[in-house]
């Protein structure tokens, strides 16, 4: 080996990394991005999930309970509400992911019947629902056992000391005693199965049992036109101005307008039509439905992607060679994956990723295709994640076509 030449080779890499700060800011930046995503998301806990409480009484064991809800890490409650309907609109316009009714008669502990609690639950978030459900039959348990508890002392106090005074004698000499616990038994069972059925919770799934592969599909799909068409524009642009394609292309009377609407026009046929076999290929192997329009799905997969390709033409309108370009583009696109709810519920993620979820255009993605194809919503259900989603669209093409250079 030539020493000497090894190490200019190795002098000139390093140099080239230098000269290109994004690439070397992204170099450092998006392993640290990467670690944090991975550690808080998919390490992290499902807390503060946005809930609503109806009480139909008031009194100590409605407090109580309250009490107990709030103090728990799962639950955020958002609204405490008294009208039944009220607190099942919050959850089916998505406002909160649960409503947790309790019954107009829980605080009459001295029922034998058994009160039933409600949950009515928005069951498309299927990780969330998996913690909200065990969780919540947990808490009235223990809500329950303690009413038992109390129960069980009344019984106590009021029934078996009074018993112990009823043992008089007869005039013939016998027992009167037998009739008398004859019917305490029968108190006494009535009230202890009373105490063992104090509390039932019934969990209402308003999407019905929804499985992972159906919460994951919409999301893939979003996921996936993101990708393709972020990372095909870093080649239709970037690789074509790195091998002179572009500059060739310039010298001919083409306007900018032309050549980005061509790249535009290529881009939303090629990654519809791959939505579309990732979808139809869903369907066939793991049998998922789409509960909404099939015409809306397709048009929201095609807002999708005019987003991106968007996205794509903003990053690629100044970057020299395709390495800049997917260097650049990397720390966006790798931890948006994490944040914006592909894998697993934005709750899970600390408070500061959470707002940042917001601020990713593929949350909205997300969150429309997931309402088509799981809750079967409709424009007027998505119409702020379409909103959005073109807001994000008209700013990247209008920063992508003022920022183009065309001798890059």
């Amino acid at each position: 080996m030539e020493m000497k030449k090894f190490f200019w080779m190795l002098k000139k890499d390093l140099l080239t990394l230098w000269r290109h700060k994004p690439r070397l800011i992204s170099l450092f930046v998006f392993p640290i991005l990467m670690i944090a995503l991975f550690g808080y998301g998919m390490g992290g806990t499902i807390e503060n999930v946005p809930i609503a409480i109806v009480e139909q009484s008031n009194g100590t064991v409605t407090d109580t309970t309250l009490m107990a809800i709030k103090d728990m890490s799962l639950f955020d409650v958002k609204n405490i509400t008294t009208n039944v309907n009220d607190g099942k609109k919050l959850v089916d316009t998505g406002q909160v992911k649960a409503t947790i009714i309790l019954p107009s008669n829980y605080e009459n502990i001295s029922e034998s019947s058994a009160k039933t609690v409600v949950l009515y639950l928005d069951s498309s978030d299927q990780i969330a629902s998996q913690t909200l459900v065990p969780t919540t039959q947990g808490l009235f348990t223990k809500i329950g056992s303690e009413i038992g508890m109390e129960k069980l002392a009344s019984i106590q106090t009021t029934t078996i000391t009074p018993a112990s005074s009823n043992n008089s004698v007869s005039g013939d000499g016998s027992s009167a005693t037998g009739s008398g616990e004859e019917s305490l038994g029968s108190s006494l069972s009535s009230d202890l199965a009373g105490i063992v059925n104090t509390i039932n919770l019934q969990v209402n799934r308003i999407y019905g049992d929804i499985e992972y592969i159906d919460f994951l599909v919409p999301a893939i799909l979003a996921m996936t036109v993101m990708m393709s068409c972020m990372m095909g524009m870093g080649q239709s642009i970037a690789g074509e101005r790195e091998t002179g394609e572009l500059t060739r292309l310039f010298m001919t009377p083409t306007s900018i307008s032309t050549v980005i609407g061509g790249k535009i026009a290529s881009k939303l046929i090629i990654e519809t039509a791959r939505a579309m076999i990732l979808l139809v290929t869903a369907i066939i192997l793991f049998g998922i439905t789409i509960n909404g329009s099939w015409v809306l799905a397709i048009i929201m997969l095609i807002i999708g992607a005019l987003c991106f390709v968007g996205f794509g033409i903003m990053v690629s309108a100044t970057s020299s060679t395709q390495e800049d370009y997917i260097q650049i583009v990397m720390p966006f696109t790798m931890p948006m994956m994490f944040v914006s709810g592909v894998f697993y519920p934005v709750e899970t993620m600390p408070a500061i990723f959470q707002k940042i979820a917001y601020l990713c255009p593929l949350t909205y993605f997300n969150d429309a295709m997931r309402g088509i194809m799981l809750k079967g919503q409709g424009v007027g259900d998505i119409w702020i994640d379409i909103a959005v989603l073109v807001g994000f669209t008209i700013v990247f093409f209008v920063l992508g076509v003022v920022r183009f250079n065309r001798d890059a």
